[in-house]
C-alpha cells in the first residue's frame, strides 16, 4: 500500500476518535425532554416523525377497582403540530373495543370518543383544559380488565395550569396567516 494511503486512513481514523462527544451525540435521536415538574404534573417534549411534540402528565393519586401492578395510568394533554389540546388517559390495562371511558371534573362529564389498547381519547379538549384548571381532581371510570366491574382513577389537577403554560410555551399555536 502506498504511504499517502497509509496517511489517508491514519487521519480518517483520527477524525473519528478525535469527534467531539457533542456532534457524537447529534447523530442519536433524542429522547424525551423535560421541561419541569409542576406540583402533581410533568411537562415534556419529543420528536414525532421529526416534529416536535409538547405534553403535560400526572400519575393517578387513587385507583379502586383495579389490580395493584397496573402500568403507566397517567393522563395526559397534548400539543400536536396536526392538533392541540388532546386529552387522553392510559388505564394500564386493555381496554375492551367500544368501551367508552367517563372523565369528571366536578359534576361535568365527558365521554372518551374511542380506545386503542389501554388509552382512551376524549374531544372537546379545550373546554377540558378550562375544567383542569379551575378543578381539584379528575375522576375516570372505565370498564375493569376483561370488561368486568369499573374500575376508578382519580388525578390531581394541583400544578395542570403550570404544566399547560410550559407546553403551550415550548409548542405555540401555529400562526394564522393573514
Amino acid at each position: 500500500m502506498p504511504r499517502n494511503a497509509f496517511s489517508l486512513a491514519g487521519l480518517a481514523l483520527a477524525a473519528l476518535l478525535l469527534t467531539p462527544p457533542a456532534m457524537a451525540q447529534q447523530a442519536r435521536p433524542q429522547g424525551p425532554q423535560r421541561l419541569g415538574a409542576f406540583q402533581n404534573w410533568t411537562a415534556a417534549t419529543h420528536q414525532e416523525n421529526g416534529q416536535k411534540v409538547c405534553y403535560a402528565f400526572t400519575r393517578a393519586t387513587r385507583s379502586e377497582g383495579a389490580a395493584q401492578n397496573r402500568q403507566s395510568v397517567t393522563l395526559t394533554v397534548t400539543h400536536r403540530p396536526a392538533g392541540r389540546d388532546q386529552v387522553a388517559v392510559s388505564v394500564g390495562y386493555a381496554l375492551p373495543r367500544q368501551a367508552e371511558t367517563v372523565l369528571s371534573i366536578g359534576s361535568a362529564e365527558h365521554k372518551s370518543y374511542g380506545v386503542v389498547q389501554s388509552s382512551a381519547f376524549f374531544q372537546s379538549g379545550s373546554a377540558l383544559i378550562g375544567a383542569f384548571r379551575n378543578g381539584r381532581d379528575a375522576v375516570v371510570r372505565s370498564p375493569g380488565p376483561n370488561g368486568r366491574g369499573t374500575v376508578t382513577d382519580t388525578f390531581s389537577l394541583s400544578g395542570f395550569s403550570a404544566a399547560y403554560e410550559a407546553i403551550s410555551r415550548e409548542c405555540p399555536p401555529p400562526r394564522s396567516g393573514r
